[in-house]
């Protein structure tokens, strides 16, 4: 059975009649005439038997990797950011930004690949910007510059307020549990202002692995 996520910047795909590791594909790279079992990501319906919303897949993927009744997990992608809140075991709250979450991720990917940035060894700045779009996000950036601060500094504080407002978005937790490619951003990971604990991009995938008994059996 092959499940994928398909998102803006990058797919994730899963065999599971291999032993092999789920694996990272560009996007663009992907052959239009694929077909796969389970999808979910915004582009998923177009290429799979099967569909799950992308909420249902992180609330269900949340469920089977986190050993805990009551927690927040919160999904950060190229596109938007979305989250999922339990308490004892059931679903208290969920939200799904694509506007003031717009493009976050893929703008921070840009970012550092423009500047030719390393974000491990980038520290957390003291202050941040007020992001609450990472587009129109960047022009924080392009003022701190011309001002006279380094790109490295500007760059930190705009991530760091993408965090705060990541953080905002999702209720403010004591402690959050991360998912999506900005898990791999250490940079990212420091600014929240509370303990995160990173699960890494295949969190929709287990949640399609948890889902597919109930949809096969259709």
């Amino acid at each position: 059975m092959l499940l994928a996520d398909f998102g803006t910047s990058y797919c994730k795909l899963l065999d599971t009649d291999s032993d092999v590791p789920p694996r990272l594909i560009a996007t663009r790279s992907i052959d239009r005439s694929m077909k796969v079992d389970i999808a979910t990501g915004h582009n998923g319906k177009r290429y799979a038997s099967y569909y799950v919303n992308e909420l249902t897949a992180l609330a269900r993927g949340g469920l089977k990797l986190i050993n805990e009744d009551s927690f927040t997990l919160l999904d950060c992608g190229s596109r938007d950011i979305k989250y999922v809140e339990y308490s004892d075991a059931k679903i208290k709250d969920m939200g799904w930004n694509a506007e003031c979450g717009a493009s976050m991720g893929f703008t921070i990917e840009l970012l550092e690949k423009y500047y030719t940035l390393d974000f491990f060894r980038i520290p957390v700045p003291e202050t941040s910007f007020s992001v609450t779009c990472g587009v129109l996000g960047m022009s924080h950036i392009f003022d701190a510059v011309v001002s006279g601060e380094s790109e490295e500094a500007a760059v930190a504080k705009f991530v760091k307020g993408i965090a705060v407002n990541a953080y905002n978005f999702a209720r403010r937790p004591d402690k959050l549990y991360l998912s999506g490619g900005l898990c791999d951003n250490p940079l990212f990971l420091a600014s929240f202002p509370c303990p995160v604990v990173s699960l890494g991009r295949f969190v929709l995938l287990e949640g399609l692995l948890a889902a597919a008994p109930d949809l096969l059996k259709k």
